[in-house]
């Protein structure tokens, strides 16, 4: 531990919750439109189609679907691979310039399936997986099925692999609309947004936003939000124009210096989360969102659920059945906190399902 590391302030728990709240715009809802807030968060995660809808819900006032598949429809918002090797909604601008960021990581991800592409020249490979998806998006089938006439001793599902890794593929619209979403089809960011890739930021700029929207951060943080390594030393070049703090384990936490870090009483509201929300994804030490006795909790296997935040930690899960949104708290809720989810849970339904009907019901997690 550094000097200046042993000598920094503590920020416990509470006021690590509060501070990533507020940067995620979760304390309070934003006037923000749609594009700006996915470009202020550095994208959402995207596996499924309804996630990006449901996280805005959490953290825009007056935000409706439409709102984000008009931002779809218009490229001003773009489904892209970029960080962790995952699917995430991004902003045309940052489409062209995060995915070159974490382009390492995707050469590391290829190398994995380097067994199943002997032989192919991916240079070659990249240029024809451009030539035919900019001709017209293809399906991922029929880009596998047109690299087989070139390689046909290769494994076709490296081959696929390999043109995601080495192309920027955005997936197409109506992939990814509200309520009209199709199968994927993809083609280059660069002919989807008319305008070529930007160099890739230096990654000085994008830990002062990575900071701005998830902070106060560790290394190991931004390097998990990311799936990039060896940041140590981006943060200790700028580490004279940052804030450190300590957490209540003693690992060092870099900000902004006039970051917004609210006290930790301030109250923070019921959110509904959709699964693979980036506040549960996007930090190394998760403890500030996440209980200890409930690690793990809101995952099985490879899938995520849908998370409740009641005063700005993980409080049990929800979901649509039949007419329903069953929320499942992990323990007993006072008479105010149902309350005011049940509030939230009415608010949320009639952002994203205007004009239909729905119970909100209360059951129990089952214990594993």
């Amino acid at each position: 531990m550094t000097k200046t590391t042993a000598t920094a302030p503590v920020l416990g728990t509470r006021a690590l919750n509060r501070a990533t709240l507020d940067r995620q715009l979760l304390l309070r809802r934003s006037p923000m439109s749609a594009t700006a807030a996915v470009g202020h968060l550095l994208g959402l995660q995207a596996q499924n189609v309804k996630p990006p809808y449901y996280a805005l819900a959490a953290r825009l006032e007056g935000f409706g679907p439409e709102h984000l598949s008009a931002a779809m429809d218009a490229r001003d918002v773009v489904r892209i691979v970029t960080m962790r090797s995952t699917i995430h909604t991004h902003t045309a601008d940052d489409a062209l310039t995060l995915r070159p960021l974490v382009q390492a990581a995707r050469d590391r991800e290829l190398g994995q399936f380097r067994k199943g592409l002997t032989g192919v020249d991916l240079d070659r490979l990249a240029a024809i997986s451009r030539e035919l998806v900019e001709a017209e998006p293809r399906t991922m089938k029929q880009l596998r099925e047109a690299l087989l006439l070139r390689w046909p001793e290769a494994d076709p599902f490296a081959l696929s692999v390999a043109a995601r890794c080495t192309l920027p593929l955005v997936q197409v619209t109506p992939r990814g609309l509200w309520g009209r979403s199709g199968q994927v089809a993809l083609t280059t960011a660069e002919h989807w947004l008319g305008r070529p890739a930007e160099p890739a930021p230096a990654p000085d700029a994008t830990v002062l936003r990575y900071l701005a929207a998830f902070g106060p951060a560790s290394v190991k943080d931004m390097q998990t939000w990311a799936g990039l390594t060896r940041l140590r030393e981006v943060f200790d070049r700028l580490r004279p124009s940052l804030t450190v703090f300590r957490d209540e384990k003693g690992g060092e936490l870099f900000d902004l210096p006039d970051a917004p870090r609210p006290d930790p009483d301030t109250p923070a509201p019921p959110r509904f989360l959709p699964e693979f929300d980036n506040l549960l994804l996007s930090h190394a030490d998760r403890s500030r969102v996440v209980p200890a006795d409930l690690k793990g909790r809101t995952w099985q296997g490879n899938q995520a659920y849908r998370t409740l935040l009641v005063d700005g930690f993980v409080s049990g899960l929800w979901k649509l059945k039949e007419g329903a949104l069953v929320v499942e708290p992990f323990g007993a809720l006072t008479g105010t906190r149902r309350d005011e989810v049940v509030a939230e849970a009415e608010r949320m339904l009639t952002a994203m399902h205007p004009g239909e009907e729905y119970d909100i019901r209360f059951g129990t997690v089952a214990r594993p």
